[in-house]
């Protein structure tokens, strides 16, 4: 951490050839008015896409906003997002479903808003080696190794043959409404595979309603010895929690999320529509600061990685060992031992646009919602719409952006073009099924799905 952090809360003194000139802190952000509320306590869990949050501290970005930042681990992402709601938390590194399932009221209702997406990627999905012992019959090779991307095709007469011996499959997802439940889902369901449905009508928020195989939560760090244990047969996880599996020989990530869905979004910066709105400027200066950690995290080909390695190393942070962690921050991934390829975009913080709340990225987060039964009822296209621009603030994000800009610090051919800008990104192909999706028509899209809820369907 960095030590008297303090030191600077009012001036901060720049030695010149001229002698000491003293600065305010205003007049390093001169767009921006003062911020209402200074001292701030924010919420992360140990994944490496909470990098944002520990490069803006570390590199004294919030300071400089006039910001005086606490960044606290939290348990899971219910204590997490409990934290921000009851207001021990003035905000936190989020699941980008999560301020989605509060606001519309899946769990526990809160407007929760989100002014800055955190990353692209990042995660994986990984089977134990017995699993991937059979998985691996069925894939194929070239050149001695398999072919990527690996479709659950290959999964699904392992999970037929656990199910003729009376035995159910079980996989691990971090929380019902994460990326990674819906990555797993969307992939098992590729291959043919039903991972099964909610239904909050009936109050059962299970989500093996019909399934073949078992979706059940766990913890991110706990990911790896639940599977070592037995107690599940595979999982889908962010960082550094698929390669742990690799380094202790207890298992093989068969896939990452950039394969399943290209450059998807994957953590959002979360907090309570009223911060938002009794704090307008402290809003637009952290978003300001994480702006700024995202770009340096990205910057000249990711020059700055084995650096923010060894700070997300500390146990305050990851906490875990920096090798593991720089085996995916680093532009590589270790599908299996021995088996290392570059994959340059498996983390990515500033680039394509990443930092952008999209309505579009929040809009797909609530046709898969629909899709397995965590939305019970239909919904025509314009809610979709409403709820999106609700909780993704472009607007609050344009407003630090345009911020950046005049501090001189940013172009703006490095952001969105705002006079233009939508908040819908073209129709988006790069999926692992080859359906497409238009965020303008989320009920066809749903639609569109061999498996899942469709029209008016509902689980009773």
């Amino acid at each position: 951490m960095r030590s008297d952090h303090r030191k600077w809360k009012n001036m901060f003194i720049v030695f010149a050839t001229a002698g000491i000139l003293l600065f305010s802190n205003s007049t390093l952000a001169s767009a921006t008015g003062e911020p209402e509320k200074e001292d701030l306590k924010f919420g992360f869990i140990k994944l490496t896409d909470m990098a944002p949050l520990a490069i803006a501290y570390e590199k004294g970005y919030f300071e400089d906003e006039g910001l005086f930042v606490t960044l606290e681990a939290q348990a899971n992402w219910k204590v997490l997002l409990d934290g921000v709601i009851d207001g021990k938390l003035d905000g936190a590194h989020m699941l980008a479903g999560q301020p989605l399932a509060a606001t519309i009221g899946y769990g526990t209702k809160h407007t929760i808003i989100t002014p800055f997406s955190m990353d692209l990627n990042g995660n994986a999905i990984t089977v134990s080696n017995s699993v991937w012992k059979e998985m691996k019959k069925h894939v194929p090779v070239k050149d001695g190794k398999p072919v990527h991307p690996i479709k659950a095709d290959y999964l699904k007469p392992v999970v037929e043959k656990y199910q003729d011996a009376g035995k159910p499959f079980k996989m691990g997802m971090v929380f019902p409404v994460s990326t990674h439940n819906y990555e797993l889902r969307y992939w098992l369901a590729a291959g043919g595979l039903k991972p099964g449905f909610y239904a909050p009508l009936k109050g059962d928020t299970s989500g093996t309603i019909d399934a073949d195989v078992l979706l059940s939560v766990t913890p991110p760090p706990q990911m790896p010895s639940t599977m070592e244990a037995g107690t599940i047969y595979g999982y889908c996880v962010g960082e550094p929690w698929n390669q742990q599996a690799v380094f202790k020989g207890i298992g093989a990530p068969v896939i990452t999320d950039y394969e399943i869905w290209k450059n998807n979004p994957e953590k959002v910066f979360g907090i309570t529509e009223a911060f938002a709105k009794k704090y307008p400027n402290t809003t637009t200066r952290l978003v300001k600061a994480l702006i700024r950690a995202a770009k340096w995290l990205d910057e000249n080909n990711n020059a700055n990685r084995m650096e923010a390695v060894k700070i997300l190393s500390k146990p305050n942070y990851v906490g875990a060992d920096a090798k593991v962690i720089a085996n995916s921050m680093t532009g590589t991934f270790e599908y299996e031992k021995g088996d290392k390829r570059s994959v340059p975009d498996f983390n990515v913080f500033f680039r394509y646009n990443a930092t952008y709340p999209y309505y579009s990225d929040a809009i797909w987060y609530l046709t898969q919602m629909r899709r397995w039964g965590q939305i019970g009822t239909y919904k025509p296209d314009s809610w979709y719409v409403d709820i999106a621009k609700k909780v993704y603030r472009a607007d609050l994000y344009q407003t630090a952006a345009k911020a950046l800009i005049a501090d001189g610090g940013f172009s703006a051919n490095e952001f969105p073009d705002f006079k233009t800008e939508t908040g819908f990104k073209p129709a988006q192909t790069e999926f692992i099924d080859n359906i497409t999706f238009d965020g303008h028509k989320p009920n066809a899209y749903i639609d569109s799905f061999p498996i899942g809820l469709k029209g008016k369907k509902e689980i009773k």
